[in-house]
This record gives C-alpha cells, structure tokens and sequence, in this order.
C-alpha cells in the first residue's frame, strides 16, 4: 500500500472515529480518533520527505 493510500485510510478512520465520539458521545472513538491523527503527522511527514526526494531526482 503506498503512502497516499495509508494517508487516505486514516483519513477514513479519522472521520468515522470522530463521528462516532461527537454524535454519539462514544469515549473510545475519542481515542482511536487521536491515534489516526497520530498516524497522520507520521506518514505525511513520510510522503513530504517521498515528495522532496522525488522533486530533487528531476
């Protein structure tokens, strides 16, 4: 799975977890939604450094 399908997968979660903590008051989602956020800072800053080297080979 590439960089940009994990971003958009956590994504997903992100939205679905939030969701669910917001609408419905689950305190769990409060903390799976934090954990892709988490995991969002990680592989962006993972696709940023992909991006920057891929720019400087041209």
């Amino acid at each position: 799975m590439s960089l940009h399908d994990q971003i958009v997968a956590q994504v997903e979660a992100y939205v679905a977890e939030s969701q669910k903590f917001e609408e419905k008051g689950v305190k769990a989602a409060a903390a799976r939604a934090r954990k892709a956020l988490g995991e969002l800072g990680k592989l962006s800053k993972a696709r940023r450094k992909e991006i920057q080297d891929k720019k400087n080979e041209m």
